[in-house]
């Protein structure tokens, strides 16, 4: 009784706030709009007057707020939602129930609560050449790349210009069109430098230092494409009413449900794949998406969403991506809600961290879905959750064991599917993280934590060679 109290609350308070936005001097001047502007302005639609502050992960323990990172303490809500269990309470038994029924309602609850939805009215995206090398190399490996603009088309709304960056590279002396990874990434967007012909300044790297990512692809007939997510849409929430999100609301504020950037990420992701689809050099079937920390947490996303991608690398992805919400163990639910990040989520994932509201006292327990649902989304594709290790700077605040967690509970689903898990039947709760460096790669949903810090590339060359099993390719 109480909850559906609070839910007929709720929606009355939309149904209001929708209704003040119909009339027209609802339109708000965005112009010098800040991110405590946004925050605040999202907390009125959702009638939340009172946020609980984040927990400090720099304060030592027993300091006031202080950041949970003891075991015992880390698991205050036990029971996770049930993937294989429908809102009706009926038990998901086959695969056309999971893909007519049941993945349906974990992917509503996802749009509706956590990443948000992509309107119907997203504008079309040409892409074209901005410069082009059919001479560059890679570690000494012949390569082309091209550097590619999506440009958004912007007559609804011409004060907001949209053109997604990419820099799309792969072997020049390969045989065929070959597998390519998309690759989250706001930095190295330039080409390739041009070959040089007796090689120089080529030595060997050091063989004890893990290479960069590019190099590892490049090297096994690979090719790699750098997204620049910022170019799709900003990481802050003054950018909310700019970037795509702000294109196709024309520059108004978002409504609860509307998408946040991980979301608008992971959109730019799809449309970086339509332009894969298109070069000849690609395969496009082979196509994967990868990220770290944040954009870690948007490559997750973007396989959960876009059944185009067939694998994906999800490194140090944390709250918001592989992590529990409901765990309590360093970031929490809270740190996002009322913090400079809540703009990766949708408006109303800020609800769950209310101390007051319209609906009463929220938190992670209330949230309808958790991140082994997100992973679940992603099956039964290849999805490799990676992580490295706090004393090398993959900080303990990301949670590697509630990941682990997540990652165990997601299992049955890819089983159902028909496609092995990583191996781990212990229950979610008493599931422990294998060694560091020994990878659970027999399955299409894998597991590795590697031995260096915030970063996947130690695991770059794990993850290849795991793919190609999967995808038949033969690496030269």
């Amino acid at each position: 009784m109480r909850i559906t109290v609070r839910l007929f609350l709720y929606c009355l308070l939309l149904i209001l706030a929708g209704n003040r936005c119909l009339a027209a001097d609802a339109i708000v001047d965005t112009s010098n709009w800040s991110i405590q502007d946004d925050h605040q302005n999202m907390l009125e639609q959702l009638g939340v007057t009172n946020l609980r502050p984040g927990p400090n992960g720099r304060a030592q323990a027993g300091e006031p707020n202080a950041a949970n990172y003891d075991p015992a303490m880390a698991n205050p809500y036990p029971n996770l939602p049930d993937p294989l269990v429908t809102k009706a309470g009926k038990t998901v038994a086959t695969p056309d129930i999971w893909w007519v029924k049941r993945r349906p309602e974990i992917a509503e609850d996802f749009e509706r609560e956590i990443v948000g939805r992509i309107p119907d009215n997203v504008p079309k995206v040409t892409w074209s050449t901005k410069e082009q090398s059919n001479r560059g190399s890679v570690n000494g490996i012949p390569v082309y790349g091209k550097q590619l603009v999506g440009n958004v088309e912007n007559s609804s709304y011409p004060n907001i210009d949209v053109a997604i960056e990419m820099t799309l590279v792969t072997p020049a002396n390969a045989v065929g069109p070959v597998p390519v990874l998309i690759m989250f990434s706001g930095r190295n967007l330039a080409l390739p430098e041009p070959m040089l012909e007796a090689n120089e300044n080529h030595e060997p790297r050091d063989p004890n230092l893990a290479p960069p990512s590019p190099h590892t692809l490049i090297a096994k007939g690979w090719g790699y494409a750098y997204l620049n997510p910022q170019s799709i849409q900003a990481d802050n929430g003054a950018g909310l009413t700019k970037g795509i999100i702000g294109l196709v609301n024309k520059g108004q504020p978002r409504k609860p449900d509307d998408w946040g950037a991980l979301r608008a990420w992971a959109w730019g992701a799809s449309r970086a794949l339509d332009y894969l689809e298109t070069d000849s050099t690609v395969d496009a079937a082979r196509a994967g998406i990868e990220g770290v920390s944040r954009y870690g947490k948007a490559a997750l996303v973007a396989l959960a969403f876009e059944p185009r991608f067939v694998m994906g690398l999800i490194g140090s992805s944390g709250e918001g991506g592989a992590s529990l919400y409901r765990r309590n163990f360093g970031e929490a639910v809270e740190n996002i809600t009322s913090s400079g990040e809540y703009h990766w989520m949708a408006g109303n994932f800020l609800k769950y961290g209310a101390e007051e509201s319209v609906m009463g006292r929220l938190d992670a327990n209330d949230i309808p879905v958790d991140a082994h649902q997100l992973i679940s989304l992603c099956a039964p594709r290849l999805t490799f959750i990676s992580y490295g290790i706090p004393e090398r700077g993959d900080a303990l605040w990301l949670d590697q064991q509630g990941s682990y967690m997540a990652t165990v509970a997601a299992g049955p689903v890819f089983r159902l599917l028909g496609v092995k898990d990583i191996g781990d039947r212990d229950h979610y709760n008493d599931a422990t993280m294998p060694p560091v460096n020994k990878g659970l790669l027999d399955g299409k949903l894998a597991w590795r934590q590697h031995d260096s810090g915030h970063e996947d590339r130690t695991n770059m060359k794990h993850f290849i060679e795991w793919a190609n099993r999967h995808i038949g390719f033969v690496s030269p």
